[in-house]
């Protein structure tokens, strides 16, 4: 889930930031900047992703220990991010996009290399699944 919302974040942003239709200077009224904190990812989420994971991917417990620290790490470090980079959306992508990087590279040494095939098939049905859950509770 953490990696599919950071690569939504990543595309939402990219998609607004890049894809606004060309305007003449003049018709752009002049903006006011206000920054807005971007909302802290829950602690709560890695514990349900490694909850999915666990389920879809036949977690052994050793994995679903190093998976859940895996995961643990990567919400603080895109906390961290979106506190440091709070005015600034190209420097928190560019940290986005780092961290994702290497978090896969952690979760690839951790699974099988079966595992990891299924992993990257499902990762949209496992973010599904955990919000699922995260709206019963």
């Amino acid at each position: 889930m953490l990696f599919s919302r950071s690569l939504l974040v990543l595309g939402v942003l990219s998609t607004v930031t890049f894809g606004c239709a060309r305007r003449q200077k003049a018709d752009i009224p002049e903006a006011k900047s206000v920054t807005v904190a971007p909302a802290a990812v829950p602690k709560a989420a890695a514990r349900d992703l490694t909850d999915v994971m666990t389920d879809e991917l036949r977690l052994l417990p050793d994995q679903q220990t190093k998976v859940r620290a895996i995961l643990n790490g990567t919400v603080e470090k895109v906390n961290e991010a979106r506190q440091r980079n709070a005015g600034n959306q190209t420097a928190l992508m560019t940290d986005l996009k780092a961290i994702n990087a290497d978090s896969e590279g952690q979760l690839k040494a951790v699974l099988t290399p079966t595992q990891y095939k299924q992993y990257q098939a499902k990762k949209r049905q496992m973010q599904a699944q955990m919000q699922a859950r995260r709206s019963t509770k």
